[in-house]
């Protein structure tokens, strides 16, 4: 049975006074308050330095990272840190009609009581459901022979009278008598694993806290696999956990011994298999266990060869494998259980056509690609592996790709499809009549007319004078190409992870007052392939800076925009570009969003003691043992590159209990900008004293998060209405 939970929670997801340490500092309001705004906060700066390579680098507001973080207790930084939201508050007050119209407006455009599209997994169907006004879902089931609804998770309950809550995986024993959920009520990203007889009602006493992995069920279903967090937030181990015995007593199955490398679980298509998979952002190793006999001697399908990434799936005694090690684009491979380290091509890697998914099923296999920069999702049979058969999609410009399909043998596929103009779709695909049919279309009560909109994808000139950056654009029909419009442009470039352009909801609040919406597609993405992403990591991670720059300039000369009508977005390392341009060309940007942002690159880079950092070390090269890394990396890094000059308006946000981008880089980097910039222009922090990485969680206060950074954008730009 494959696991369902993570593509249903997907689709879910729509989504003080002065202190000792303070001086004070004039500053302007945002446009033209009632009331004069209080003076901002400035923190008190503290000697501190480091020195590496022969280079010393001061941070003096090095204190704001609290030393016994996790824990954040430490009397003057809470004091900042609130001081911050007090100012923002104080800021944002004048605004509270538009944020409340935006709000509104966003809320308006989601169906309230809406539910996923059953799906069979065994003997049951499976779904989802929000009621009317509630933050957080109901998950449901019923028997495919017929019978009532059987509500088996209630988030709602689950979240009640708390400031957050998260759902990170759900998993229904393989006779489906039990279920498994691991949930987070901090934002820390530390989950406690409890226990459900599906048949009774009753909990079980069995509870498992600090897990940070999948849960996957054995095949007998009387065990439980999972990984812990270790003190650095890190999983580098694999447990069972046998219902019925002490947490304390369950059995280490794997554990890794290389700091840098993280380590996941699952399950082969078929079941029989349970995949222990570890690895970096640029290296992977894969064990295999009988889902039978999981105590079994690990089957290691091929060591670890550093570059080399791979992973594996399993059909009647054949590996299945996806891996780079030829061709940057991935290629698939075939081996047997009796020799799984002896690979044979099934279909070769391709300069046109980058693999980006491989799922296996009983009776074909499905291959996802990208060719052009646009979604391909192909259906071949075993015995003709190199006959394409494509699923023709309606649409010139769209983005498509598997959903929910947990069981090996389906004489239908459910897809999933939206473009920039089309809400999400899914569909069921007949594989033996190759026809697509239309289970559910996202509904848009406040109502939406999509020939009122335009999508379209502009390849724009980069500096270098031979590579052509694509940009995805949506803008409503009759927006003038004069370069009058303002532009919202929005970026990741990170990690080989493409901002897909796909349909949003809550982007309509811009482009439905005059705005264009567009979305770089920048080398460190694997937008255009695996070559694409290379081309922006490591000792070329200022080819992403630069081809953002590029692409707001060639749009500005394409009569989209103008310089200083552009509003521009990211989050975490899309929150590091946000830092690189804000301090190369400032003079582009009337505004900033910067989303728990990744700016303080050197000091993070060097502590191994963080969560990510040695993992991320393949990513942005090792500042410690390298020189050219740390270099590098001091040329670019937002936070080590402030200057004196002038700044745009900008809104930063951070979460105080986020282990990815930990609170104080964004905190410092607000303290020295406020420290060092020549101007006024409004500075905004916003930490989530009771959250982490993804904001505040449920559907509503997520959405008012949003509604408070459109208004940023609106009343920088001057488009209120």
């Amino acid at each position: 049975m494959r696991a369902i939970w993570a593509f249903l929670a997907a689709i879910a997801t729509l989504l003080v006074g002065t202190v000792p340490v303070f001086a004070e500092e004039e500053e302007k309001a945002l446009t033209q308050p009632a009331v004069p705004l209080p003076s901002a906060p400035v923190a008190e700066q503290r000697p501190h330095t480091l020195t590496l390579h022969g280079t010393t680098l001061s941070d003096p507001w090095h204190w704001l990272r609290d030393e016994s973080y996790p824990v954040v207790d430490d009397p003057d930084v809470l004091a900042y840190v609130k001081a911050e939201n007090a100012w923002f508050d104080a800021a944002m007050k004048p605004h509270e009609g538009l944020v409340e119209t935006l709000f509104q407006e966003m809320k308006g455009r989601i169906k309230e009581a809406d539910a996923s599209v059953p799906q069979k997994d065994g003997d049951w169907l499976y779904w989802i459901e929000f009621e009317e006004g509630a933050e957080y879902k109901k998950w449901y089931r019923r028997p495919v022979a017929g019978g009532d609804a059987q509500l088996i998770l209630d988030e709602v309950a689950l979240a009640a009278g708390k400031e957050y809550f998260r759902l990170s995986d759900m998993a229904v024993s393989p006779n489906g008598r039990l279920m498994a959920y691991a949930v987070d009520d901090n934002g820390s990203e530390r989950f406690e694993v409890r226990f459900r007889d599906l048949e009774t009602g009753a909990m079980l006493p069995d509870v498992i806290p600090g897990t940070l992995s999948a849960l996957v069920w054995t095949a007998g279903g009387d065990a439980l696999l999972y990984g812990l967090a270790n003190e650095n937030w890190r999983t580098d181990n694999v447990h069972l956990h046998r219902l019925g015995t002490p947490v304390a007593e369950d059995k280490l199955l794997y554990k890794e011994a290389d700091i840098g490398f993280g380590v996941g679980i699952g399950k082969t298509a078929a079941d029989n298999y349970i995949v222990i998979a570890t690895g970096d952002n640029e290296t992977s190793e894969v064990y295999l266990l009988p889902a039978a006999d999981p105590e079994a001697k690990p089957l290691l399908v091929s060591p670890r060869r550093k570059g080399r990434e791979y992973s594996v799936d399993e059909r009647e005694g054949t590996l299945y494998i996806l891996t780079n090690d030829d061709h940057p684009n991935f290629r698939v491979a075939t081996a047997s259980l009796s020799a799984p380290g002896e690979w044979t091509t099934l279909i070769a890697g391709s300069d046109h056509s980058y693999i980006t998914g491989l799922s296996v099923f009983r009776d074909y296999f499905v291959l996802e690609s990208r060719e052009d920069g646009l979604d391909q999702v192909d259906v071949r049979r075993y015995d003709a592996p190199l006959t394409p058969g494509r699923i023709a999609f309606p649409e010139a410009t769209y983005v498509a790709g598997l959903g929910d399909n947990p069981e090996y043998h389906q004489d239908k596929i459910r897809i999933d499809y939206e473009s920039m103009v089309t809400p999400d779709t899914v569909y069921d695909y007949d594989v033996a009549a190759g026809t697509l049919e239309t289970l559910k279309v996202q509904e848009i009560p406040s109502g939406y007319d999509a020939s009122q909109y335009v999508t379209e994808w502009v390849n724009l000139p980069s500096r270098d004078g031979q590579t052509m950056i694509p940009a995805s654009l949506v803008y409503r029909k009759g927006t003038p190409r004069d370069g009058s419009a303002p532009m919202h442009l929005y970026v990741y470039g990170s990690y080989g992870y493409r901002v897909a352009p796909g349909f949003s909801t809550t982007r309509l609040s811009l482009v439905d007052r005059g705005m264009i919406y567009a979305i770089a597609h920048v080398r460190g993405g694997d937008d255009l392939g695996r070559a694409w992403y290379l081309a922006g990591k490591t000792g070329r991670r200022k080819n992403t800076f630069h081809d953002f720059i590029d692409v707001a300039k060639g749009l500005i000369a394409k009569g989209y925009t103008s310089a200083g009508r552009i509003s521009i977005e990211g989050r975490s390392a899309g929150g590091q570009v946000m830092g690189a341009v804000y301090n190369e060309a400032p003079e582009l940007w009337g505004a900033v969003l910067a989303g728990v942002p990744f700016v303080d690159v050197i000091n993070t880079m060097v502590d191994e003691t963080l969560p990510l950092t040695p993992g991320e070390w393949p990513e942005w090269g090792n500042p410690i043992t390298d020189k050219a890394a740390f270099d590098y990396m001091l040329s670019y890094s937002p936070y080590d590159n402030v200057t004196a000059k002038a700044y745009p308006p900008m809104l930063v946000s951070a979460g105080l209990n986020d282990p990815r981008v930990t609170y104080w880089e964004p905190a410092k980097w607000v303290a020295k900008l406020r420290a060092t910039r020549t101007n006024d222009a409004p500075l905004l922090l916003r930490t989530n004293m009771g959250a982490g990485h993804a904001g505040k969680s449920g559907r509503w206060g997520a959405l008012r998060e949003d509604a408070e950074e459109y208004a940023f954008v609106l009343t920088q730009l001057g488009v209120e209405k």
